[in-house]
């Protein structure tokens, strides 16, 4: 579950008097219109930023699509890293049949799959001299330097997932399940895996690993261009949920492989196959078979290693492995009892080939550490931990470069402030810690491969996005950045700390409307996301939500926010406190808050307070209605409304198995609790959500009408998860705005 799709809110409106709307209307006069329709439009207010940006392999330039507005008109840009110079690279001609905008994808849960997971739209060749384009499911190879593009497949079914050999010779790429590869340069495509089962994906990744284990791709090329690594997922046991288009005639059933908690989950095994055919080499690793394989790779020309995970999640292992006599040794352990092992990126093996980088939480904060093994006997011992590159009260974000030229390890990290993501180095021998990228928001970063320049997304809380290259020790060249929204006049947040039961900071923050209104109470709007995946008090730009928040703000309400214990960035203590208690804890920290919010800030008004969410936030809304009599209203959006239903991987992290912690199961069960429902529910779900089932609404309802409670219900025919698109999210907002403003009075 993503926090992108999750947003709670908890929302105090009211209807206003003519003359509080006359006092507001005058006290913001000077401000440009905001409206719903703007917010939401193709683009919005701040315009549509690049798309798949990438640098190019001799780590000299970096490559975007920007398009129109509306998604469909673009180019393909370089900039020089050097210099900061922009040219293009693909004409609006030539992209327009090379990569179709991804609005062209008239499937919901395609298009959401696609910009969900970022699928490239391309990708460069070795020489830096060739492009690889995916034209829905065809490739296209494109030179540089001559303008000139070639289709390089034409097979009735899709090719995805495309990857050059490291010397640029061969394509690799996925077709029906399998595995197929062509040289670059002539014919003579081959299969390298064959089998017909349409359950069984070879180097494929199915939903769930996607979704809550960040797998993006699950096969690899050997160094020497020789073999191929990839995953087998086995999906023939694992339970399938039908997504229903119900506008025609005859509704269409499609059947989705989805493993709830609890359930079989697919199988997973690494197998080796030779660039030129040839039998498979399955490799062993451990005597366990209910386990996630979710990182793996070359260590180098015949050495494997692989991330082994237990289905709790308690315990990851890391295996060496010899890729042609398939055996394996299990070189670490990474425990974390009662808690959970985070799944990252952060693995590197370093230039030397003897060391490489690790990230734990293991002393409670998630930091990394050096470990060192013998490169000429792999599988003689274990890996020996040499140091710990760095400590602290705060969260390494993730590794995102190196420089082995000058040993230094760049990574995003949270050190001056949980709402703040800055880029720190720090030497592989852990001296010279340092900030690389000053000055207070939110840095997002893409290192070249050399790890000697970046692409920096900047953004703060009033200030949107921004694209630079930039060199880690010196300048940066802005090549992109939003629509000012200076015109707009935006509320700056008051950033306020409160206190949980056992002493941690909660951190929130406030927006209040303009001065000058009459003395009558202001409703307050408090908006929170409270799960593992999300942190909504931020010093970064806010998107289409905050901006909702602004237009509510400018209506004379006050929108508050706080990140209770369970959300993600703060530590191990801090993030497992929820541990097998959904709901509980959360509505715990967000009541305590909002009555610290009433006792500082008198003027707020604690009698009409209502409650929206999105996701994991639909949960909390529900499950803060029926849990509480705080909330006169509320709005549920694509809730998970009994975890029984949501996938097994994400679930099972936080709850356990629901045969051993029914319980826990039991307690944070929604419609068991249905007969308790205090205020006016508007409830809201996409039919063909594919992440967060419509069944979990379906229960809800049914449970609602057993006990007896009105409620209004809302569906979106087709809409995923994110019920995207600027009719139905205009649509929503409106509907929303007008249930509070209708219950609130």
């Amino acid at each position: 579950m993503n926090r992108f799709f999750g947003l709670l809110v908890l929302v105090t409106l009211a209807m206003f008097s003519r003359g509080t709307a006359q006092s507001t209307v005058t006290a913001n006069s000077q401000k440009k219109p905001l409206t719903l329709e703007a917010i939401f439009a193709e683009g919005g207010i701040t315009g549509r930023s690049p798309e798949t940006v990438k640098w190019s392999p001799d780590n000299t330039k970096v490559s975007f699509v920007q398009r129109d507005d509306f998604g469909e008109h673009g180019e393909l840009w370089y900039v020089d890293a050097a210099t900061g110079g922009k040219k293009v690279l693909v004409s609006e001609s030539k992209l327009a049949m090379l990569a179709p905008p991804s609005n062209k994808i008239t499937d919901e849960r395609e298009k959401e799959r696609v910009t969900r997971y970022h699928v490239a739209e391309y990708s460069w060749a070795p020489d830096s001299k060739h492009l690889l384009f995916d034209s829905q499911g065809q490739l296209w190879l494109y030179n540089l330097e001559n303008g000139t593009a070639v289709q390089f497949t034409s097979a009735p079914e899709k090719s995805e997932d495309p990857k050059f050999s490291p010397d640029g010779t061969h394509l690799a790429y996925l077709r029906k399940h399998n595995l197929y590869i062509r040289p670059v340069s002539g014919k003579g495509e081959k299969q390298l895996t064959k089998d017909k089962d349409e359950n069984l994906l070879d180097g494929e990744v199915d939903w769930v690993y996607a979704e809550e284990l960040g797998v993006r791709s699950n096969y690899f090329w050997s160094p020497d261009n020789k073999e191929i690594v990839f995953l087998q997922m086995d999906e023939n046991q694992v339970p399938t949920y039908p997504i229903t288009d119900w506008l025609p005639t005859h509704p269409k059933v499609d059947m989705e492989k989805y493993p709830k908690a609890g359930d079989t989950n697919p199988s997973v095994r690494l197998g080796v196959v030779g660039a030129s055919g040839g039998k498979v080499k399955w490799i062993s690793l451990t005597k366990e078979t209910d386990i996630y394989i979710p990182r793996f790779g070359w260590l180098r020309d015949g050495l494997l290693w692989a991330e082994v995970l237990n289905r709790i999640q308690d315990t990851m292992e890391l295996y060496f492995v010899d890729a042609h006599s398939g055996s394996s040794r299990k070189v670490l352990t990474e425990t974390s009892p009662e808690a959970w092992v985070n799944v990252n990126d952060d693995f590197r093996v370093l230039k030397s080939g003897d060391r490489f980088l690790w990230s734990s939480w293991r002393d409670g904060h998630t930091h990394l550490y050096v470990y060192s093994f013998d490169k000429q006997h792999l599988l003689a011992a274990d890996a020996k931990l040499e140091r710990q590159l760095e400590q602290g009260n705060y969260e390494v974000l993730g590794v995102e470069g190196v420089d082995e030229d000058s040993g230094t390890v760049f990574f995003t990290a949270n050190k001056d402030d949980p709402r703040q993501t800055k880029v720190y180095g720090v030497k592989v021998d852990g001296s010279a810690l340092h900030e690389v990228m000053p000055g207070e928001g939110t840095h997002k970063v893409t290192f070249a491969d050399n790890g000697k320049a970046l692409v920096d997304n900047y953004s703060s809380a009033l200030t949107p996005p921004s694209l630079a290259v930039c060199n880690p020790e010196r300048s940066c060249h802005k090549f992109w950045e939003s629509r000012s929204v200076t015109d707009y006049d935006l509320t700056a947040p008051k950033y306020l700390e409160f206190k949980a039961d056992d002493g941690a900071t909660l951190y929130g923050q406030l927006l209040l409307p303009p001065e000058g209104r009459p003395s009558a109470k202001i409703p307050v709007i408090v908006s929170v996301y409270g799960g593992p995946a999300g942190q909504l008090v931020r010093n970064a730009w806010g998107g289409t939500t905050e901006l909702f928040h602004e237009l509510l703000v400018r209506r004379g309400l006050a929108v508050f926010s706080v990140d209770n214990r369970g959300t993600p960035n703060r530590g191990r203590t801090f993030s497992t406190a929820i541990r097998k208690e959904f709901g509980i804890i959360e509505l715990k920290d967000q009541l305590a808050a909002l009555n610290s919010l009433f006792a500082q800030y008198p003027q707020l008004d604690k009698e009409r307070v209502a409650v929206w969410g999105w996701s994991y936030g639909g949960s909390m809304t529900l499950y803060s209605m029926t849990h509480s009599e705080a909330f006169k209203a509320g709005v549920a959006v694509a809730p998970v409304t009994d975890w029984r239903n949501y996938d097994s991987i994400y679930t099972e992290r936080y709850m356990g198995l629901p045969k051993q912690d029914a319980k826990a199961y039991d307690d944070s069960s929604i419609p068991k609790a249905a007969g308790n429902l205090h205020g006016a529910l508007l409830l809201v779900h996409g039919t063909s959500d594919d992440n967060v089932h419509l069944q979990n609404s379906v229960q809800m309802v049914d449970a609602l009408i057993k006990a007896g409670k009105q409620f209004r219900l809302m569906f979106y025919p087709n809409k995923t998860h994110s019920i995207s698109g600027p009719e139905a999210r205009t649509q929503l907002f409106h509907m929303m705005q007008e249930h509070f403003e209708r219950e609130l009075k």
